[in-house]
């Protein structure tokens, strides 16, 4: 849509996980807590609590490849942009262009949680692109027709206040802060109600194969434990040290 300067795009391709090991995650519950798990074992920071990035629609789940947008302040105030009459600087749609159905678009907007960087035009047009989801470190409105939409979203804060001669695009596919953790495009995006988690790309194969092989073990247990079954049963599936 040329709303971003085309040299401010970073890149045009991304490489992406395997989509059938996305699906296998998917049909797993308690994904970020367990991932953020792995992520320690491997000394790399990537967990947001839900407290920080909150999902608009309660009980969803993504996974997916980051898309990258980030913002900065407008220098200009949003009266004198209104009458100079001077061209918004938003970037999602073009973000949304470079897309592929199933990624997540990750949006730096710098914390603020009292401006929005998304709304109601924005969701459907990510909606009708098929993406996953959106991440938003900043604010977003039009919630209600986020959920009408049934999009998944998790952001800083909800606000009427717009971004438009708020927000300038600086860059898209290039690398990003979201909720003080750094995000490069391609990098695994996992989102539910306890939070979102960034997985680096050269990690995402050992991420993924060792969160499935946690989650059948745990869901191991939640059976035997529904079952009745014995403490010494329960232990041969996965010591109790590392619950």
């Amino acid at each position: 849509m040329g709303l971003i300067p085309a040299e401010r795009i970073v890149t045009w391709q991304i490489l992406r996980p395997p989509k059938s090991l996305l699906q296998e995650l998917l049909t797993y519950d308690g994904l970020t807590p367990t991932i953020s798990d792995i992520l320690d074992s491997l000394g790399i920071a990537g967990a947001i609590p839900g407290s920080v990035l909150r999902p608009v629609i309660p009980e969803k789940k993504i996974a997916g490849p980051a898309i990258t947008l980030k913002y900065a302040p407008e220098r200009l105030t949003p009266g004198q942009s209104f009458h100079e009459k001077a061209k918004a600087k938003l970037a999602d749609r073009d973000a949304y262009a470079l897309t592929e159905p199933g990624d997540v678009v990750v949006i730096d907007g710098g914390g603020r949680g009292d401006i929005s960087a998304m709304g109601g035009l924005s969701t459907l047009v990510a909606k009708k692109y098929g993406l996953a989801g959106n991440v938003v470190d900043c604010g977003v409105r039009d919630v209600g027709e986020m959920r009408t939409l049934d999009y998944p979203v998790w952001s800083r804060g909800v606000t009427p206040i717009t971004g438009k001669f708020r927000f300038e695009a600086l860059e898209i596919n290039g690398p990003v802060v979201c909720g003080g953790v750094s995000v490069s495009p391609g990098d695994l995006v996992v989102a539910d109600d306890s939070g979102v988690v960034f997985v680096p790309q050269k990690f995402i194969k050992i991420v993924l194969d060792r969160a499935i092989e946690a989650l059948k073990k745990e869901a191991r247990i939640i059976e035997a434990i529904e079952e009745g079954s014995s403490m010494e049963e329960i232990k041969k599936i996965l010591a109790p040290e590392k619950w």
